[in-house]
């Protein structure tokens, strides 16, 4: 049994709408060993191992269903066990995950085990954990020899994943403000790998660490880390604080003790989480002991004097407490029976209790510390504690170290309430927390004494969110409404585009169209990010890792994704939710790779786009299988957009006061209409937008109407619409490898990316509307990684519509011959009937260009399909026809095809005699070169 392949989607896939772990399983042998074989052994086993697995309802919907599922008839098979226990992992390190699916994967005994997962590296983790746990439970004969060493130990194990998961989970405090900023429907990012938390998008975002928020002064900090300069200013304020010096050695302690008298408290002048701290010392000796102890965590030490009483904790929130709370050290009860030892044993099986800050509560632990603590009481691990004696393992009553809470907020004394709201205040935090101490919380400080101890930034919000005793306050949501108040926005706009072809020029005219708005776009394309129109990283980035990306930018109002197929099947999308998701088109491409092999498999991946859409799905009615999406949305409306004014369904919808964008004609042209709630809105003339060459390049138009479907859709003016289409073109500036049209030669150039089918035909029919008094010149490739059938296709598109072509390669092979696709491509070309001399083979995409360049004359077109889009645009635009001044330099390499008497390319004679689309033969990967045609 072995895992073969894995994925992790951080958003929205093909298998749920939040993030899971897909695995691909190989059972091997134990494909004939299902749950039912191995027997009640291994099911007690498991079951033992994981007690939680006993709540997994599974498809009996009730606790037990799973066991109860592996135990009938012939069992289950250990993928899907394998997916249940992944789960329970992570539930036994405090995450709250539920979900899973396992299905057959095709070939005997492999399946894809599908799993939730709250932290990516804990769901790895557990996925591996899991495994390692099912082989060693397995019969020894059914045990691989290097599965499980001989001295793996589970508790161990699932210890350490327990604490390698909580290193990497959110801390409390934090989970319980993203928790509260959820509920409140605000977005979050996680910005690293510790408490490091983005809510809202764009402008609108918030930021927090732990508790500090990005409103919390540095000089509030700063303050009450001084734990000396917080006490000056609290007693000159009149508060209630115990008299306190800073020292820096020994012997300044012991004199500090002197003079305030004892008992005498230490502790780090800086510290946190109640490190370092000793109480009640009441002689020299203890005191330069507790010297010792601050100063491993700090170089100056606090001496101050002891005040008796609970240790509280008051946690206030933009001026107003919010929770109190009364805190116990960690300690046992002794009954006059057990030993210290089986105390805590007896303590800590408390299924309140865990490892850190899995539960509620912190497991005791008979430390260094504890044992000094028992010192103290004159007592040892092995002492029996007489019948109600309390025996205190800790000096601080810190949760994290097995102390207990008891909320107090609702008793707590007015007295007591105004002096911890007033003590915040006057350090200047946002969120504080002030550590207390009064003998009884109910009575005024003015009355029975008390004194604050300290006043904590960052203070932890466990205590109050799950007391061991007590009312649970939700401290969190206070934070969110200080940082969100009512009715402020969170989010940024989102809009989502996917297709085969034609969404890198769309996203692009609505990234424009916003700006023209008034807006700041965040957009993701396959050249790059840009942020308001400035490109800030260079690549491809239309998966989730720029969408991220464009979210955490602090400058954009409104963000506008082009979501690739790739990036869907590779990690899911990376929000989970948009406003206006479009899809528009779906064409042959990438067929064959990733597990997609039909059309109709490729729509379901590009469907998810509209799946999270909440506000508006944008479908194109003329793609019959993007039609068949709107059953798929639960988006408020739905937009279609048709180049058929006499389309039915489309006409029904308007009719019914839907909303669509259809392409009428008129004395002038064709307008771009838009309808919406029965209302008619011509919108703009397509010879009016550049980058449709005068309503010629009719795939732009189709680019343009879903542009302006989505602007629309987002709320934007209709003025803005118009303004931003008229004002975008197709330059290589703004949108570069896309319909470019380069004029300074005495050639045209027509310059694009195209690389399928659908788009080479799109770009070739615009070929052939433009005005042409010369020859028509095309340079074609397709992707080395594209199946023959599709490379075949591409050459299909243009053969017959051209006068001369000249087939090339792209830079990257992708476990092809450096010839193999332009000969692919020429072979498809004189099937189709072109004749020998009108194609050459040029696979080098600088020399096939060249070539070209070289071959245009006056009143020619040339259209080039590139790949390499800013070296071969610099190499058109930089080309120095002949006759024209150029300085002198090295002559071009040499083509591969030899040039013929009319200064035309043409393919060399032999390989071409030998190679025919009849030599083509089919095996497992499809159809390839004959032998005999490959040399």
């Amino acid at each position: 049994m072995r895992i073969l392949d894995r994925s992790v989607y951080v958003g929205p896939s093909l298998y749920a709408r939040f993030p899971v772990i897909r695995l691909e399983l190989d059972l091997g042998a134990l494909e004939t060993w299902p749950t039912g074989r191995l027997g009640e052994p291994f099911v007690a086993a498991l079951a033992a191992a994981l007690p939680g697995l006993a709540e997994h309802g599974c498809s009996y919907r009730e606790p037990g269903g799973f066991l109860r599922r592996m135990r009938e008839g012939e069992g289950t098979w250990l993928g899907h066990v394998l997916e249940h226990v992944a789960i329970e992992l992570q539930n036994t390190a405090g995450e709250e995950v539920t979900f899973g699916k396992t299905r057959a994967a095709g070939p005997p005994g492999v399946y894809t085990v599908v799993y939730e997962y709250a932290q990516r590296d804990e769901g790895i983790a557990a996925g591996e954990l899991g495994l390692r746990l099912l082989v060693s439970l397995l019969p020894g004969e059914l045990r691989p020899a290097d599965g499980v060493p001989a001295d793996w130990n589970w508790a161990e194990a699932r210890d350490q994943f327990i604490r390698f998961a909580q290193r990497r989970a959110l801390g409390p405090s934090t989970a319980s403000l993203v928790r509260a900023a959820e509920a409140r429907g605000i977005p979050w990012l996680r910005l690293n790998e510790q408490s490091l938390v983005q809510l809202g998008h764009g402008k609108y975002q918030q930021r927090l660490q732990a508790t500090v928020t990005g409103r919390t002064p540095h000089i509030a900090v700063e303050l009450a880390s001084d734990k000396e300069e917080t006490n000056k200013i609290l007693a000159s304020l009149g508060l209630p604080v115990p008299q306190q010096e800073l020292v820096q050695s020994e012997t300044q302690a012991l004199r500090a003790a002197r003079r305030i008298g004892f008992p005498v408290v230490t502790k780090p002048y800086n510290g946190n989480h109640g490190r370092g701290i000793s109480i009640r010392l009441t002689s020299e000796e203890e005191v330069a002991h507790g010297f010792k102890v601050a100063r491993e965590h700090s170089r100056s030490v606090v001496v101050e004097s002891f005040l008796e009483g609970d240790d509280h904790r008051l946690l206030v929130v933009n001026g107003e407490l919010v929770a109190a709370t009364r805190r116990t050290p960690g300690h046992v009860v002794g009954d006059g029976e057990h030993t210290v030892a089986e105390l805590v044993d007896l303590v800590n099986q408390d299924p309140r209790r865990g490892v850190g800050h899995e539960k509620v509560l912190t497991r005791l632990e008979l430390d260094v510390q504890a044992h000094k603590m028992l010192e103290r009481a004159a007592l040892t691990a092995g002492s029996v504690p007489e019948q109600g004696r309390a025996v205190y393992l800790r000096s601080t009553a810190n949760l994290s170290t097995g102390g207990t809470a008891t909320d107090v907020t609702d008793v707590i004394h007015p007295d007591n309430r105004e002096m911890a709201e007033r003590a915040v205040r006057a350090i200047g935090l946002d969120v504080g927390g002030v550590d207390f101490l009064s003998k009884n919380i109910t009575e005024s400080y003015r009355k029975i004494g008390g004194g604050i101890c300290e006043v904590n930034a960052a203070p932890g919000f466990r205590m109050h969110v799950a007391p061991s005793e007590g009312t649970a306050r939700d401290v969190a949501a206070p934070v969110i409404d200080m940082l969100f108040p009512p009715g402020a926005p969170s989010r940024v706009p989102i809009a989502a585009i996917t297709g085969t072809n034609g969404k890198t020029t769309t996203a692009r005219m609505l990234s424009h169209i916003s700006k023209m708005a008034g807006y700041v776009p965040g957009l993701t394309t396959t050249d790059g990010v840009y942020i308001d129109g400035q490109r800030t990283v260079q690549g491809d980035m239309t998966g989730p890792v720029s969408a991220r990306m464009v979210l955490a930018d602090p400058q954009i109002d409104i963000a506008v994704l082009e979501t690739a197929r790739g990036g869907l099947l590779r990690a899911g999308m990376g929000v989970n939710e948009v406003n206006v998701g479009a899809v528009l088109n779906v064409q042959p491409d990438h067929l064959g790779l990733k597990g997609i092999e039909t059309l109709q498999q490729l729509a379901e991946v590009k469907r998810i786009v509209v799946e999270v859409a909440s506000d508006c799905a944008v479908l194109n009615a003329d793609d019959a299988l993007v039609l068949k999406m709107s059953g798929y949305t639960q988006a408020k409306h739905l937009c279609y957009v048709t180049m058929n004014p006499q389309h039915t369904l489309v006409r029904e919808h308007i009719r019914a006061g839907g909303r669509a964008c259809a392409l009428e004609a008129g004395v002038n042209g064709q307008m771009i209409t838009l309808y919406d709630k029965n209302g008619h809105i011509p919108l703009l003339w397509t010879h009016l937008i550049p980058a449709t060459l005068e309503g010629r390049a009719t795939h732009n138009v189709q680019n343009a109407m879903f542009a302006a479907s989505m602007a629309f859709s987002l709320g934007i003016k209709l003025d803005a619409i118009r303004q931003g289409l008229r004002t975008f073109d197709s330059t290589f500036f703004q949108a570069p490898g896309r319909m470019n049209v380069f004029n300074e030669h005495p050639f045209k150039v027509l310059f694009d990316y195209g690389h399928n089918a659908h788009a080479v035909a799109a770009m070739t029919d615009l070929a052939q509307r433009l005005d042409v008094m010369g020859r028509r010149i095309v340079v074609l490739a397709g992707p080395g990684d594209r199946r023959d059938e599709d490379l075949i296709a591409i050459a299909r598109a243009v053969a017959g519509r051209f006068d001369h072509y000249i087939c090339r390669r792209d830079d990257a092979l992708r476990d092809r011959k450096s010839d193999e696709v332009p000969r692919i491509q020429a072979a498809a070309l004189r099937a189709a009937g072109v004749a020998e001399a009108a194609i050459s083979i040029i696979p080098d995409e600088q020399e096939a260009i060249a070539a070209a360049l070289n071959m245009g004359q006056p009143g020619d077109l040339l259209l080039i399909f590139a790949d390499a889009l800013i070296r071969s645009w610099k190499q058109i635009t930089k080309f120095k026809p002949a006759g024209a001044a150029v300085a002198p330099s090295a002559p071009p390499p040499a083509p591969l095809s030899e040039p013929s008497g009319d200064g035309a390319y043409r393919a060399a004679e032999a390989p071409a005699a030998a190679f025919s689309l009849e030599g083509l033969i089919r095996d497992e990967r499809g159809v390839h070169f004959a032998p005999e045609a490959a040399d």
